[in-house]
């Protein structure tokens, strides 16, 4: 059967990563500002289609090491964290100035590995993200280069970019490279390698296609890439590898340039509802009342008031499961409160969480899409 080739405006939230070699001149050290406000001009077009877009950015280190006079070449961790956090300042600034020239709020998120693998900052992070675009300001996300180390770093945005598009629930992840998509062959090397337009799935005659690393200002090759790939595909998102090099880059995409378009058979929420169900061990059990379970199988949020009781001793984050009035399993999710703040909410109006807590709590104990009913 023949596979079609989507198109970008049929796509709801869009993550576009830009490495640091397409954003910094080499040979200046600065950023390419006319490329920049061309990206920004295409980002503003999906934007006012009523896409959700999120931008993933290299380069706080690039731009930093010019700054601070640093060398060419490798540097040792203690100078990247340096260079990264003269540069990030930069880096954000320009974000805001480029996407503010259209209208359009830049909120700036540095995130470590720890933050897209652990349950509850990646809870925090997510609704950080969703609240964001929810306010429809565009989140400009870079790895917290200031404070990583070299144990616990991506290393490299792609996997980065592909675990941001997860978190976020986006249906799209674009990469921009400084080549048109994925060949059989490095194309450099090989000039019969030919190129692929559409992969369907990763396969490891796929994998065995990928190079290595390109550029001293870039750390990600087409290795990386292909990983972002399966890390997006399991997630229920769609990616695209593209020449970013021209201005304009998404607007020639929607022109019908040539890329590598990789699919996926499902979507973000099919994904991460089968993650829930099938990956986590429960902590723990939410028995909510016949009201609660009425909307739940309605596709609602379980909301504290209808919680009556609870079990185990979980932490924020952990899987539960959700229990009928009859004890009867409707399914699992994620909680947003520990045990020991569930139990003082429990029963309780939204409103009234702040409170009781002395804080503002998440209004949902567990949110519709960190649920997934019909499983045990």
């Amino acid at each position: 059967m023949l596979v079609k080739t989507p198109s970008l405006n049929q796509f709801r939230r869009i993550v576009v990563k830009v490495g640091s070699s397409l954003l910094v001149d080499r040979a200046r050290g600065r950023l390419r500002q006319a490329w920049l406000a061309a990206l920004a001009e295409d980002l503003a077009e999906l934007h006012l289609r009523g896409a959700d877009v999120l931008v993933v950015s290299s380069g706080a280190i690039a731009l930093g090491r010019t700054v601070l006079g640093l060398p060419g070449g490798p540097l040792r961790l203690e100078e990247s964290q340096a260079a990264a956090a003269v540069g990030q300042i930069a880096l954000a600034r320009t974000w805001a100035e480029a996407l503010g020239h259209h209208g359009l709020t830049a909120g700036q998120i540095l995130l470590t590995l720890a933050d897209t693998e652990e349950r509850r900052r990646y809870l925090n992070a997510r609704a950080t993200l969703g609240r964001l675009l929810d306010l429809r300001a565009v989140p400009v996300i870079n790895e917290n280069d200031t404070v990583a180390t070299a144990e616990i770093r991506y290393g490299d945005n792609d996997r980065l970019a592909a675990r941001v598009a997860t978190m976020a629930g986006a249906d799209l992840l674009v990469l921009f490279s400084d080549i048109d998509g994925l060949y059989t062959a490095p194309p450099a090397s090989d000039p019969g390698a030919r190129h692929i337009p559409l992969v369907e799935r990763i396969t490891p005659e796929i994998d065995a296609m990928a190079g290595g690393a390109a550029s001293e200002l870039s750390r990600g090759g087409m290795r990386t890439k292909i990983e972002a790939g399966k890390i997006a595909a399991a997630g229920g998102t769609h990616m695209l590898i593209a020449d970013g090099r021209g201005k304009n880059p998404l607007a020639a995409i929607d022109g019908g340039a040539r890329c590598t378009w990789f699919l996926t058979a499902s979507t973000p929420a099919t994904a991460r509802k089968t993650w829930i169900a099938g990956s986590l061990e429960p902590r723990g059990a939410l028995h909510v009342d016949a009201g609660a379970a009425r909307a739940l199988r309605g596709g609602a949020s379980l909301l504290p008031v209808g919680v009556s009781r609870i079990e185990g001793d979980f932490a924020r984050g952990d899987a539960v499961l959700i229990r009928d009035p009859d004890g009867h399993v409707l399914g699992r999710g994620l909680v947003a409160y520990d045990a020991s703040e569930a139990k003082l909410v429990l029963g309780k109006a939204s409103r009234d969480i702040e409170a009781i807590l002395g804080y503002p709590g998440r209004a949902e104990m567990i949110h519709r899409d960190d649920m997934a009913l019909g499983v045990g």
